[in-house]
């Protein structure tokens, strides 16, 4: 045990180490992440402030919960390896948060040309690792540079080109530390100085800006959105920018928290095929499998306050994992035999003939030598969820009827839809797909009836009930309630405390987690929460838009299982390509002002845009 003293010198370190990061990060994120402050907001102090927009409160409210919760954090480790190295290694890592330890005394090792899927289920700390790194909470040497997507860029009046090529602070400090590793003779030091003039040249001004132009064609920007200004996109954009801007960095150590919540399904797949080249280090957290198995070289597995890693892509680890796990339980219930035979055998003869008692003295030494040694620990599985939908019951068909319907925002912006003919029923499994802006959320908010249509009529069963989920529900959660008080309070009818702990346990929150204020929640626990809140409601037609960001591989499958066992519609907009495999029975495509039909599955469809993909690349070098 550490003495006090010791205790003490350890806190005075990490105080004045946050202090340090306090300092800095303002001015390191505004590089890397794009983070602004309410001074961008409101203006310098000789300026009249103005009100915020509703995006701005709500950009405000997620920076103060980020303080919040860098605040409630702490953690320790010491670097293991040499400081010129390219390659990350913390020994004695621990992170504690809100009070709850996530990792205790475990090994961080990232290594350079490696690109780590990080998994885990939710809560137990992913995104708090990822922060704990990308703040240099931890002893990381200065020539790795780190960028940490956390948020999207500022509202201001550069372009999304001109974002995306301030790299020029970038290209002065890779410059710097160039001329000093020039002057060593160490090899680590001249291995490096090769990587930062392969960078060097990637961000030479001749190249820049066709650089900068692919990477934001590939997300999604056609030439004119390339040229509008950052304050004209939505924060779901900005948040691409932010992407671009670490693509075109490429910095040393890349973290990606979920980078695939803002695209479509075509930006998914062009992402994907961009990322497998990345040669540096990058870790990065999805909830995509489809996604993992593309990107990543190995797989880090955040289970029981370990990091246990793994060589191969998502599939090697399953069945590497897998296999582990039958071992350790054949492992275990031979030792268990052996131990219940040694005790019946000690029971027995212990206190029987000479020999008889010599024997079991024996057996008894060998099995407190086994226990000394450590015996094998039991398998358990990682809690198993079991989401619910309930039963709706039935209601006469046409469920919702599109009659002639078109829709454009204004009357100076262009069509979306022209005239939509369909229906939806309580059999309908459906997930439409196509790129951003095609429309795919505007007909989710059509049919829940958010928006009216411009022209044309949308007809529903006047008994109809209609649940939309979108992504940003979770933001909206009361962060200073429980989850059990937002419910009770949700769902007055439900009287008892303990009737509603057992429906919110349903959805994976147990014990603390139901009591705890949802500040002190995960994303994906938060998500849970809304999960609950809009299955209780008991509805005929589930709405989802993107109902995947921020749930963990279990809680993915718990979904499409509840979704599958629903007795009511469902209609679905997800870039995750097996929830769409899972659970949709059709595929229609939003394009060019319409819907059709998809005349195959979403495998098809994905082997269709890498084509596209294949040959936009080979057009262009011609």
């Amino acid at each position: 045990m550490p003495s006090d003293a010791k205790k003490r010198e350890a806190q005075r370190k990490k105080e004045a180490r946050n202090k340090k990061i306090a300092q800095i990060s303002s001015s390191k994120k505004a590089i890397a992440n794009g983070s602004t402050s309410s001074a961008a907001v409101n203006g310098n102090a000789n300026e009249p402030t103005r009100e915020m927009t509703e995006e701005e409160k709500l950009c405000a409210k997620l920076e103060e919960e980020a303080r919040i919760s860098a605040e409630a954090r702490s953690c320790t480790g010491s670097l293991a390896v040499h400081p010129r190295s390219r390659d990350v290694k913390i020994a004695n890592f621990s992170i504690t948060f809100f009070g709850s330890e996530l990792l205790q005394d475990t090994m961080l090792e990232l290594n350079c040309g490696r690109r780590y899927g990080l998994i885990g289920l939710n809560g137990c700390g992913k995104s708090s690792l990822l922060a704990v790194l990308g703040n240099r909470e931890v002893p990381i040497p200065e020539h790795i540079d780190i960028f940490h997507l956390t948020r999207e860029i500022p509202a201001s009046s550069k372009t999304a080109l001109q974002c995306v090529m301030e790299v020029d602070e970038e290209r002065i400090k890779l410059e710097k530390l160039a001329e000093e590793l020039a002057m060593s003779e160490d090899d680590d030091a001249q291995e490096q100085l090769l990587d930062i003039y392969e960078r060097l040249d990637d961000m030479a001004a001749d190249q820049a800006e066709a650089k900068a132009a692919r990477i934001l064609h590939g997300l999604g920007f056609d030439k004119s959105m390339q040229q509008k200004q950052a304050k004209d996109f939505s924060g779901g954009w900005r948040m691409r920018i932010a992407l671009a801007r670490a693509l075109f960095v490429k910095p040393h150590l890349l973290l990606l928290d979920e980078p695939t919540n803002h695209l479509d399904l075509d930006a998914c797949v062009w992402l994907e095929e961009e990322l497998k080249t990345y040669k540096r280090i990058l870790v990065l957290i999805s909830h995509s499998q489809d996604f993992l198995n593309g990107v990543c070289t190995n797989i880090i597995h955040m289970t029981k306050k370990r990091l246990k890693y793994y060589t191969g892509n998502y599939e090697a680890f399953v069945r590497t994992h897998m296999e582990l796990l039958e071992n350790q339980m054949k492992q275990y219930n031979w030792e268990q035999d052996q131990i219940a035979h040694m005790k019946n055998y000690i029971a027995r003869f212990g206190h029987g003939s000479a020999k008889l008692a010599r024997q079991a003295q024996s057996k008894e030494k060998t099995l407190a030598k086994m226990v000394a040694q450590g015996l094998t620990e039991k398998v358990s599985d990682d809690k198993t969820l079991n989401f619910y939908f309930p039963s709706c019951g039935k209601i006469p068909p046409p469920v919702i009827m599109v009659q002639n319907v078109s829709f454009r925002y204004s009357d100076t912006t262009p069509w979306i839809y022209k005239n939509l003919e369909f229906g939806i029923d309580l059999d309908t499994r459906l997930a439409l797909v196509g790129p951003n802006g095609a429309g795919k959320s505007t007909l989710l908010k059509l049919l829940y009836g958010d928006l009216v249509p411009t022209s044309g009529m949308i007809r529903k069963n006047s008994h109809l009930r209609i649940a939309r989920y979108h992504q940003h529900l979770h933001e909206l959660l009361d962060l200073d309630a429980s989850p059990l008080e937002y419910m009770m309070r949700a769902f007055p009818d439900v009287k008892e405390k303990e009737e509603m702990r057992k429906i919110i346990g349903r959805y994976g929150l147990t014990g603390r987690q139901q009591v705890c204020p949802i500040r002190q929640l995960s994303d994906g626990q938060r998500c849970r929460v809304v999960f609950a809140w809009l299955a209780w409601q008991v509805p005929h037609l589930l709405l989802l838009d993107e109902p995947t960001n921020h749930l963990d591989m279990e809680t993915i499958d718990a979904l499409a299982d509840a979704i599958n066992d629903f007795d009511g519609g469902m209609v679905l907009v997800s870039h995750d390509f097996r929830l769409i495999n899972q659970v949709a029975e059709e595929i229609w495509v939003c394009e060019n002002e319409t819907v059709t039909k998809w005349n195959g599955n979403i495998l098809d469809y994905k082997d269709h845009l890498k084509s596209k993909i294949t040959n936009d690349n080979a057009q262009k070098k011609k």
